[in-house]
């Protein structure tokens, strides 16, 4: 079993959270059970996965957790770019990018794990 909190990538992800909290706390009203709730859960899955693939026992379930991880931040990111384009928020560059470097981060811890199974 291994310690997240010991991994770089899942307390970058907390950090991330904290960001993203606060941006979605200028959405619009109506946003409050669509977008709002779905970047929340989005941005909350990512260190959730990490910690949860943690625990597994296996290599190859520790990958597939990864995956999963990394698919809440594609689908973030996808969220924030609509939130732009909806014209709900302006400042997205420097959140994306963030989420940009973690996407990265996390890609690289499972091409290692993948090489591990």
């Amino acid at each position: 079993m291994r310690n997240f909190r010991d991994l770089d990538v899942w307390k970058d992800a907390i950090v991330l959270v904290k960001k993203v909290y606060a941006l979605v706390e200028n959405l619009p009203e109506k946003e409050k059970f669509g977008l709002r709730s779905q970047i929340t859960r989005a941005v909350v899955s990512i260190p959730a996965n990490i910690a949860e693939g943690c625990a597994k026992d296996s290599q190859k379930d520790f990958v597939r957790f990864l995956q999963m991880s990394l698919g809440s931040a594609f689908e973030l990111e996808t969220h924030l770019i609509i939130c732009k384009e909806l014209s709900y928020i302006f400042e997205t560059d420097t959140i994306i990018e963030d989420i940009n470097i973690l996407q990265k981060r996390i890609n690289a811890l499972l091409k290692y794990s993948k090489s591990q199974v």
